[in-house]
């Protein structure tokens, strides 16, 4: 088996991580269009280098991120993360990366005074739903037909965890 391990992202990731959003866009889990040249860039002021871990291979290939952020500005909800992406390689599937990046995101969130994390998954992302739930995440709502993707309706359902 492959070592790896998490760490947070540095600036000099982005090439690495945008080329991995690429290569991993799906209608199961994007709710935006594929992405087409030009491409932008991975990182911007509201996507942080510091917003996100990211799973590596002893020799430094990227294999993975998940994103961890603050649902919203307001104080009155401090107290929760939300993760707002998650992306393993097709190269690293299989290998419990996924799962790593997920119990390292409910770390971070700990370490940042999270006492909750929460996450947003399309109804049709089987396999995802399958890894939150192993992980604790229970489904808190469901929003009925929120997108329509590829002609169909598909529900955007809220799951979360409490962190203590």
């Amino acid at each position: 088996m492959h070592e790896s391990h998490i760490r947070l992202a540095r600036p000099a990731d982005d090439a690495a991580l945008a080329r991995l959003d690429r290569d991993t866009w799906s209608p199961l889990h994007a709710v935006s269009p594929r992405p087409e040249p030009p491409y932008s860039p991975f990182f911007d002021d509201r996507h942080r280098p510091e917003d996100h871990l990211v799973a590596e291979d002893g020799d430094g290939t990227v294999l993975g991120y998940v994103r961890l952020v603050p649902p919203t500005p307001l104080p009155s909800n401090r107290h929760v993360r939300q993760i707002q992406g998650l992306a393993v390689s097709d190269a690293a599937r299989g290998r419990g990366i996924g799962r790593a990046l997920l119990r390292a995101a409910c770390d971070e969130a700990r370490g940042q005074g999270a006492v909750r994390i929460t996450l947003r998954v399309l109804g049709h992302n089987a396999p995802a739903r399958a890894l939150y739930a192993s992980e604790g995440f229970t489904v808190e709502g469901v929003l009925p037909g929120e997108f329509l993707l590829d002609g169909a309706y598909v529900d955007d359902v809220l799951m979360g965890r409490a962190l203590e």
